[in-house]
């Protein structure tokens, strides 16, 4: 296969489908990049592009999705429940093949630099990529969000590791990194107690004791008049899908709330799946060489 990575930017667009489709066809217009997957979600206001290509190919598709946002987005204009600092809220590399995590720390620093210098917005270095322990989590950078940071920027804690010491006046700030597949996951209750959602989130997040690798929040999904937890699973290897499901319904069990599904956004590598299908369904030296399309 050669050398591949996987890149996933979130970008703080998710109800004009036609600034998505402008987004989306930065990427698809670089060759030796494959688009996967635009998933965009009108409540929290947000697209999660996801596509695979060789190292350079896919920095050069990173950077122009990054900047047609910034020519698009209004951060001022931006209301949405998903925490967000900036048009291009995040933009993570994941190896896939032939590619250590090193090297995507590199390509991640490339980009970081070149969105800083050619865009003129501040960039953040998180996950693999941090350059201080204070960095390495999402939502530690993110404190306080597009509101609070544009303040905050000019503090020497909160300086970007790129680009000037002020937010970009239209696109605010980006986080830039490496990490390892994350499943972005949503539980969603029936209740409009946006309460209930949070107390459950706080259940099951790892900093405030809950599951490894687990990082949780509830909001309200105003369309469908529902609270929601909504999930990051930052190593599926080490804490599974189903624990956490399990949990979010015995949680919600004890208000007197039910929970009336689930949703994946973007992509879910197919192991995880499997071993949901397994747990469920209490499989007996099932194999993954068994699934159909793993022989085709």
């Amino acid at each position: 296969m050669g050398k591949l990575v996987e890149c996933v930017p979130n970008f703080s667009e998710g109800r004009r489908p036609e600034v998505v489709a402008a987004i989306a066809n930065e990427v698809k217009n670089v060759p030796g990049v494959t688009l996967l997957n635009v998933n965009s979600d009108a409540s929290h206001n947000r697209t999660v592009v996801t596509f695979v290509g060789e190292p350079e190919a896919a920095k050069k598709a990173a950077f122009n999705a990054c900047a047609k946002a910034a020519e698009l987005i209004d951060m001022e204009q931006h209301q949405g429940e998903h925490p967000r600092i900036g048009a291009t809220d995040v933009i993570p590399f994941i190896p896939v093949s032939d590619i250590t995590m090193e090297e995507c720390v590199e390509l991640a620093n490339e980009l970081g630099q070149e969105i800083g210098e050619k865009l003129n917005i501040p960039v953040y270095m998180y996950e693999a990529a941090a350059k201080t322990p204070a960095r390495v989590k999402l939502p530690d950078v993110r404190k306080g969000e597009y509101e609070g940071l544009k303040t905050a920027i000019a503090t020497p804690e909160r300086k970007p590791d790129y680009g000037p010491a002020r937010m970009h006046p239209k696109a605010g700030a980006t986080v830039v990194g490496a990490r390892q597949f994350l499943i972005a996951y949503n539980i969603n209750l029936s209740t409009s107690d946006v309460s209930i959602a949070k107390k459950i989130a706080t259940s099951i997040r790892e900093a405030k004791g809950g599951y490894k690798y687990c990082r949780a929040m509830g909001v309200m999904i105003e369309e469908r008049n529902m609270a929601q937890v909504t999930i990051n699973m930052v190593d599926y290897t080490g804490t599974p899908l189903h624990r956490v499901f399990e949990t979010v319904k015995s949680e919600a069990a004890r208000y007197g709330v039910n929970v009336i599904g689930s949703e994946i956004v973007g992509m879910v590598p197919l192991q995880a799946l499997i071993d949901t299908a397994d747990f469920y369904l209490r499989l007996e030296g099932f194999e993954r060489k068994q699934v159909l399309e793993e022989n085709l």
